[in-house]
């Protein structure tokens, strides 16, 4: 797998999951010296360790690459609610969480063959956050989802890092998340913390997950330590197709 340096080099050895966080609970908070943390759909993985990390570049790299294919067999989901479907690898699970969510919400779980979890999808939740204070940012992909379309707004897919300089906590310094997002792109030197959620009636849904290379389920690739060499492997590919498939019913 490659290893688009730039990020890399600043991500290595820095990166560790803060937002990783339980099925109705809300996102870790920081140590008082550091921003809100963001808000990222839950997973159930625990976190890891790591050392601190230096700024990052705020654009995607666009040195050449070969993504791993996606998975040979896909199967459809729709969700409990009748409302939204998505496509997702065959080997893969899909864990119906709705006893765990607010009443008519949805609460899906998608997990690995070993059990681990890769995103969630949830409706009716929250979509309000801060911004402040603005924290330097990184965006490592991002595609659009025109079918999510709500009111001439199109969300899309993004997969971004938040750094926060100030944390000493190495579990909090760093967040790296991927999802759908009604949110413009962020610009400019620093963006708001993560806050992947896309406008879906009532309110607002997400489906996403947390990136953690210390992750250490197995099955995982091996020398994927950086979020570059993540992007090509076949897990993020079939990740990013699943999320990207999601779609109104009957579409």
């Amino acid at each position: 797998m490659r290893r688009r340096g730039a990020i890399g080099t600043a991500v290595t050895a820095a990166f560790a999951v803060a937002a990783l966080v339980g099925a109705c609970g809300a996102p870790a908070g920081p140590s008082s010296a550091s921003p809100t943390m963001p808000s990222v759909p839950p997973l159930t993985s625990a976190p890891a360790t790591g050392g601190t990390g230096d700024a990052v570049p705020t654009e995607p790299s666009t040195a050449p690459g070969t993504p791993a294919p996606t998975a040979a067999k896909w199967q459809a989901f729709k969700t409990p609610d009748g409302k939204l479907q998505f496509e997702y690898p065959a080997e893969w699970t899909v864990k119906d969480r709705g006893a765990e969510a607010a009443a008519g919400a949805v609460f899906l779980e998608v997990l690995n063959p070993h059990g681990k979890s890769l995103a969630t999808l949830r409706t009716n939740v929250p979509t309000t956050s801060e911004c402040s204070p603005r924290i330097p940012y990184s965006v490592l992909d991002l595609v659009p989802v025109p079918a999510l379309a709500q009111q001439g707004a199109t969300p899309h897919f993004i997969f971004e890092l938040r750094l926060y300089p100030a944390e000493k906590d190495p579990m909090k310094a760093n967040i790296m998340a991927y999802g759908l997002s009604s949110a413009p792109k962020p610009s400019g030197p620093d963006a708001c913390p993560i806050h992947q959620f896309f406008t879906w009636p009532p309110g607002g849904a997400s489906f996403g997950g947390v990136y953690n290379p210390f992750d250490t389920t197995p099955g995982n690739e091996p020398n994927i330590d950086t979020p570059e060499a993540y992007l090509d492997t076949a897990e993020y590919q079939n990740i990013r197709k699943m999320i990207t498939s999601l779609r109104p019913a009957g579409q």
